[in-house]
C-alpha cells in the first residue's frame, strides 16, 4: 500500500525519522516554523539510551526557541563547588557552578534523559509522534520530486526528510554511501543512576590513568554517575558491568565506594564510544537534512552532544523556510553548521585524548598543566569553554505557546 503524507491547506510536509532529543526538538521547532510534522521511531515506546544528560547554556538557549527552556532549568540542582580531582581525591582544579552560570548566562541543568524526552513530547501535538514503525530512505528527493520514506505500512512522501536516526544512523549512510561512518574512539562508557550517599559530596570528575569517573547530584536526590575506560571494543566482561567498575573504581576517594555499592544489577549502562573522525562534507542532501549523532558523532568529553542536536534542530527550522527554496534553505543549515560541529568533535576528541592518557609520565603531565592553570585564576578554568557556551540561536519566527518563554517568537527572519 503506498501511503502519500500531504500537507493539510498547502501546509509542507516534514518527516522526521528518529524520536530521541535531536528528533523530538526538531519536530517542536519545524512545527513552530509553520511545518506539518510526523515523526516516525522505531521503538515500541520511548526508551532514551543513556542515565543522564548534561543541558549547557547554549543548548538551554536552544530550547528557548521552542518554549521549553524554563520549564528545564527549573530541575537544575544547585552544583555549588566542584572540580576535576585525581583518584586519591586531590583536587587539580575548582569550579563554581554560579561562577560559570554568571560568566555563560546560564547554568548547566543536569537531569535524566527520560525527563527530557517527556517534556519534549509533551511539547508536541497529539499523534505527531508515531511509535513501533522502522524507517528507511527510499529517494532522497530534489527540487522536481518529494522525498520518500518507506515504512512497513508503506511509503511516505515529504517536502523535508529530518534524518535524526542516531550514531549508526542508516540515512547517512544512504546519502554518503563512500563516507567510512563513526569508528571506535579506544574507549568505553558506563552510565547510572542511584539513590543519593548518606554524606553530602562535592560535584566531580576525576581523572586517572586511562580512566575517569563522575558523580553527579539531581535535582530528585538522586546521583548520577558515569564512567569511562579505555577498553578493546566490544569487551563486554562474562561477570557483568558492575564487577568491571568495581574493579576499576572501587579503591578511588569518597563518594566513589558508596555510589558503586548502591548500583544494583543490571543498574549499569555501557555503551563502546564512536565518534565521527572524519566530517560529513555537508549535513544534507537532496530534501533531506541530518541532525545530532547522524551528521556529527562526537566523543562525550565536552558533554555537547545532546547540545549540539539541540542546536542542530532549532537552526535547521530556522533556515527550513516552508513556503521557500528548500535547496537554498539547506545549504543555508550545512553552512552553519558544518564549521561549528566539527570544532566541537575535535574539541571532543583532544578532551579525550587528554582525558584517557595512561602512561604515567603522561598523566603527571596532564596533571601539572591543570594544576599551573588553575593558579591562573578561576577565570583560565572557563575560559577554553567560552565558544561552546556563548552560542546564540539565530532569530526564528516561532509559535508562542501560551505561558511559554519564546524570546525570539516575535522577532523577524532575516
Amino acid at each position: 500500500m503506498n501511503i502519500e503524507v500531504d500537507g493539510v491547506g498547502g501546509t509542507p510536509r516534514a518527516v522526521v525519522v528518529g524520536g530521541g532529543i535531536g528528533g523530538l526538538a526538531a519536530a517542536a521547532a519545524l512545527i513552530g516554523r509553520g511545518w506539518q510534522v510526523t515523526v516516525l521511531e522505531r521503538a515500541a515506546a520511548p526508551k532514551p539510551a543513556g542515565a543522564g544528560i548534561a543541558l549547557a547554556p547554549n543548548g538551554l538557549r536552544a530550547l528557548d526557541v521552542i518554549g521549553l527552556g524554563d520549564a528545564v532549568r527549573a530541575l537544575a540542582a544547585w552544583q555549588g563547588d566542584g572540580g576535576l580531582r585525581t583518584p586519591r581525591g586531590r583536587w587539580l582544579s575548582r569550579t563554581d557552578a554560579r561562577a560559570a552560570a554568571d560568566a555563560f548566562g546560564g547554568p548547566v541543568v543536569l537531569l535524566h534523559r527520560a525527563t527530557l524526552i517527556d517534556t519534549l513530547a509533551a511539547a508536541l501535538p497529539a499523534g505527531t509522534v508515531r511509535t513501533g514503525e522502522a524507517a528507511e530512505l527510499a529517494d532522497r528527493g530534489a527540487a522536481d520530486r518529494p522525498a520518500v520514506v518507506r515504512t512497513a505500512g508503506g511509503e511516505i512522501e515529504a517536502d523535508l526528510v529530518v534524518g535524526a536516526d542516531g550514531i549508526h544512523s542508516a540515512l547517512r549512510a544512504s546519502l554518503f554511501p563512500a563516507h567510512p561512518g563513526p569508528e571506535y574512539a579506544g574507549f568505553t562508557t558506563w552510565r547510572l543512576v542511584v539513590a543519593g550517599p548518606a554524606r553530602p559530596f562535592a560535584p566531580h570528575e576525576t581523572w586517572g590513568p586511562g580512566r575517569l569517573w563522575g558523580t553527579q547530584p539531581l535535582k530528585d536526590g538522586r546521583v548520577y554517575a558515569y564512567a569511562a575506560a579505555r577498553t578493546p571494543r566490544d569487551g563486554h566482561g562474562a561477570e557483568g558491568e558492575l564487577p568491571v567498575l568495581r574493579r576499576l573504581f572501587g579503591t578511588w576517594h569518597d563518594p566513589v565506594p558508596a555510589v558503586l555499592a548502591a548500583v544494583g544489577e543490571g543498574a549499569v549502562l555501557r555503551n563502546d564510544v564512536h565518534w565521527m573522525a572524519k566530517s560529513l562534507p555537508v549535513h544534507h542532501r537532496g530534501r533531506v537534512a541530518l541532525i545530532g549523532d547522524a551528521a556529527h558523532a562526537m566523543a562525550p568529553t565536552l558533554g555537547q552532544g545532546g547540545n549540539q542536536a539541540l542546536e542542530d534542530a532549532v537552526v535547521l527550522a530556522h533556515c527550513a523556510d516552508p513556503h521557500g527554496d528548500l535547496a537554498v534553505s539547506l545549504a543555508r543549515y550545512s553552512a552553519e553548521r558544518v564549521p561549528r560541529t566539527r570544532a566541537m568533535t575535535d574539541k571532543a576528541e583532544r578532551v579525550a585524548r587528554l582525558a584517557m592518557t595512561r602512561n604515567p609520565a603522561g598523566v603527571a603531565a596532564r596533571n601539572t598543566l591543570i594544576r599551573a592553570l588553575r593558579l591562573l585564576g578561576p577565570g583560565s578554568a572557563l575560559r577554553p569553554f567560552a565558544d561552546i557556551m556563548d552560542w546564540q540561536p539565530p532569530a526564528t519566527r516561532m509559535l508562542t505557546r501560551q505561558g511559554s518563554r519564546t524570546p525570539l517568537g516575535d522577532r523577524e527572519t532575516p
